[in-house]
């Protein structure tokens, strides 16, 4: 108990005797450290004193699916800021290969007594995986804010990025460029932002005549490695512009176009999504879609306390509009024609 007493104290910053006089529920502590108190032993792993159980934390799951791709510490950052500002304390949760799974963290939150939970791209995007665990946040009445589209019978509140602008801003892109043959890597097949991407990826191809070849179309991991498998086989069709769904699936195009023997825009131009850190600093720098991840973590986070402080807020999503970032990985077909022609003429001079 006193080593409890003592690790709390250093974590609020007060005196122990502070700390057992909230535990104990005796007068003489202001609000903001009994909350502070409260909250520091929520986030240390300590179970509250059983009267005090009934109360909820201030404290917020931030549930990701990995830290790998540097889009989702922003959303980490962002959330986590605005949570902050309002006077919640975030608990980042990330699922790892054989580690805990979302389900298991939704329980663990649970017994920590969140006041609510923001999930960026988990299991609700996915079809076929389980949400069980979001049916369980709606029973125990713990507000819940989804971070890009969903499988539509959750009925939780969602921030989305239009992923139907995303494609047409790209498609557009592309096409103004001359180019023809322009494939797609996008996220597995029960992913619902890929599938809406791909909806309106067959949409462009019917909107600038374009027949829609399958072969042009593919799906993958979201991981450097699977945009590298997808973008070969798009090669292989004839590709010479290539959208993908993240920025990781983009670089890993590149490679494939690399190991091809092209150069990327020369030969092959590849656009990637979100504008992650560092997409200015590649080589060549990224063409890609980028998410409004401020706005979107901003408007997350205003749902969430809303519900907390008794708002109603509809299940229903907002539509954030991205923005076409042009760099150097997308070029015009044109160019890649006077090259392959340049390089003729010199083959003949020899």
């Amino acid at each position: 108990m006193t080593s409890r007493l003592a690790e709390v104290a250093q974590k609020v910053g007060v005196s122990e005797a502070t700390v057992s006089r909230v535990l104990n529920g005796r007068p003489g502590v202001s609000e903001s450290t009994r909350t502070a108190v409260l909250t520091a032993l929520d986030v240390l792993g300590y179970e509250r004193p059983t009267q005090l159980r009934g109360e909820r934390a201030r404290l917020i799951g931030l549930v990701l699916p990995e830290l790998q791709n540097p889009i989702f510490p922003a959303v980490a950052e962002v959330v986590g800021g605005a949570l902050a500002q309002r006077g919640f304390t975030p608990v980042l949760c990330t699922r790892t290969a054989g580690g805990l799974s979302e389900s298991d963290y939704v329980t663990m939150l649970l017994d920590q007594h969140v006041s609510g939970v923001v999930f960026a791209g988990g299991h609700f995007a996915e079809d076929e995986a389980p949400h069980e665990h979001y049916h369980l946040l709606r029973e125990r009445g713990i507000p819940v804010v989804l971070f890009n589209a969903a499988v539509e019978h959750l009925e939780l509140p969602q921030v989305s990025t239009d992923d139907a602008v995303a494609v047409e801003q790209a498609f557009a892109h592309l096409a103004s460029l001359g180019h023809e043959r322009i494939g797609v890597v996008l996220g597995p097949e029960d992913h619902v932002p890929s599938q809406r991407k791909l909806a309106e990826y067959r949409t462009q191809c019917e909107k600038y005549a374009r027949p829609v070849d399958d072969a042009l179309i593919e799906h993958a991991m979201f991981a450097l490695e699977g945009g590298q498998a997808a973008a070969t086989r798009l090669l292989r069709a004839g590709a010479t512009g290539i959208i993908c769904a993240s920025d990781p699936l983009a670089l890993g195009a590149i490679r494939a176009v690399r190991r091809a023997g092209l150069r990327v825009p020369r030969d092959v131009s590849v656009i990637g999504y979100d504008d992650s850190a560092f997409m200015n600093c590649t080589d060549p720098p990224l063409t890609t879609v980028r998410q409004p991840i401020e706005a979107l973590g901003r408007a997350a986070v205003t749902l969430l306390v809303n519900q907390i402080e008794g708002a109603r807020v509809a299940a229903e999503e907002l539509l954030f509009e991205p923005e076409l970032v042009v760099r150097g990985s997308t070029g015009s077909v044109l160019g890649r024609v006077a090259s392959i022609e340049g390089d003729d003429l010199d083959a003949g001079d020899a």
